[in-house]
């Protein structure tokens, strides 16, 4: 064989293993990419540590009850990831496969795939029994002279604005470091205390916090508004995009155990919605 013949050869040779390699790195790859979480010895959950009434490191919020009703009704254990639910809380938590699930995210959340909803609740209006507003929507009339507290960027600010009562807001953080500031609390505290008039809220926060101040406080959930801005939201748990059969396993259970999940729920007074977005009684 000459030389020209064996440079031919060789490069054949090595043209055919780079084939090779490349069809073995993309099925590794595929393999790898297309992974479900499977359920062995330990259900596999991401979590805020300190974010009472959904989760705390001491599993004492709803969140943490109806992780466990699911992991025992699958014959596991629950083994937390703790980190706060602030900016980067998915990519940091369930994108790095730390966990295989997190429990209480919106189905409006594009940074997941959603399983199927457990819980419906709206935003509310929190002001004193006795402090004469009887307001079941919000409207410029009745609220053009009050003190008003909203969490910037929810959707109770954008109808405020509609409104043009933004001049009348006190404003409370969005993201927080839920292990330092809790926003929600604040907001109610100011109403128990005068402050404020108003608190427009996320409804299962409001109803935690309502409870540890002696004030009586009426608790209207946001459903009576003629307006574009949502306020009610369905709340589902969360699995990595590629794993369909992941999702469906823990629908089957969500679907298993509502009796019980809704249980929970109202122990925490949460304000729950039925299907056509209407108040159901606690």
């Amino acid at each position: 064989m000459n030389k020209h013949s064996s440079n031919i050869q060789l490069h054949k040779i090595l043209f055919v293993a780079s084939l090779l390699a490349a069809s073995i790195f993309v099925n590794v790859y595929a393999a790898g990419s297309s992974r479900q979480a499977l359920t062995t010895s330990v259900l596999r959950v991401c979590a805020d540590p300190s974010n009472l009434p959904f989760s705390n490191d001491k599993l004492e919020g709803f969140e943490n009850k109806i992780i466990a009703l699911i992991a025992e009704s699958l014959g596991v254990d629950v083994q937390y990831t703790w980190f706060p639910q602030t900016i980067g809380f998915v990519r940091n938590t369930l994108r790095m496969r730390d966990c295989d699930l997190i429990s209480g995210i919106t189905t409006t959340s594009e940074l997941v795939q959603n399983t199927n909803p457990y819980y419906h609740s709206a935003y509310v209006m929190v002001y004193k029994k006795d402090s004469n507003i009887t307001a079941k929507s919000l409207s410029k009339e009745e609220f053009i002279d009050k003190k008003l507290g909203v969490i910037a960027g929810t959707p109770p600010a954008n109808i405020l604005a509609q409104y043009g009562l933004l001049k009348n807001i006190k404003p409370y953080q969005l993201v927080a470091d839920t292990r330092r500031h809790k926003p929600t609390r604040e907001a109610i505290s100011d109403v128990a205390t005068g402050v404020t008039d108003v608190a427009f809220v996320w409804g299962p926060l409001a109803a935690y916090h309502v409870r540890e101040f002696d004030t009586d406080l009426e608790l209207v959930p946001m459903v009576n508004e003629n307006s574009r801005t949502r306020l009610t939201f369905r709340v589902s748990m969360a699995v990595r995009y590629n794993e369909t059969d992941w999702k469906h396993q823990i629908n089957e259970q969500l679907a298993e155990l509502t009796p019980q999940i809704n249980d929970i729920l109202r122990s925490f007074d949460v304000p729950l919605l039925d299907e056509k977005g209407q108040p159901l009684e606690l």
